[in-house]
């Protein structure tokens, strides 16, 4: 099984947004999203995805074939982060991996690419209703640091509601 991460150009903009329709749908029993009257879930931060510069949008294709995406900010500032201290911070604010990939290691070598690409201080974050992705990523995060001390906290205030993981890579 060969595992492509690659960025997604502008003129794709497409894919991703009928990808994030898909994760929208798949996640709205954890988060509530709601469609609109158009029979399409919002996502307000598509565009940012190419116009600030922080952001990648990436895309996952397992021979060939569309699996998923990753949203990651890079370098953030500490004051929009919900636990990490660090001046600058990488996160993942969506990630999504198709069922038919999932439990066969796609995510996990994603996100292990993403950490070894990106060095540096990273927060990673779920809802608090999302079981499985706090399972996933405690999982990930806990096989990518081994030995090494990773944070993890229950944040609930009215910015965020779930845990969160901060480490280095």
């Amino acid at each position: 099984m060969h595992i492509d991460l690659s960025l997604v150009p502008y003129e794709d903009k497409t894919i991703l947004y009928h990808l994030i329709q898909l994760y929208e749908y798949d996640s709205s029993e954890f988060d509530g999203h709601v469609l609109s009257r158009h029979g399409l879930y919002g996502y307000k931060y598509l565009d940012h995805q190419w116009t600030e510069e922080h952001r990648r949008p990436f895309l996952v294709r397992v021979d060939g074939e569309i699996a998923g995406f990753a949203l990651v900010s890079l370098d953030v500032p500490k004051a929009y982060m919900k636990l990490s201290t660090a001046e600058k911070t990488n996160t993942i604010g969506e990630f999504f991996i198709m069922r038919k990939f999932r439990r066969k290691g796609v995510g996990k070598e994603v996100v292990f690419s993403l950490f070894q690409r990106f060095s540096g201080t990273w927060e990673v974050r779920q809802t608090i209703a999302n079981q499985p992705a706090y399972a996933f990523w405690k999982r990930v995060i806990s096989a990518y640091k081994g030995d090494e001390s990773y944070q993890e906290a229950l944040i609930q205030d009215q910015s965020w509601n779930g845990p969160v993981f901060v480490f280095r890579t």
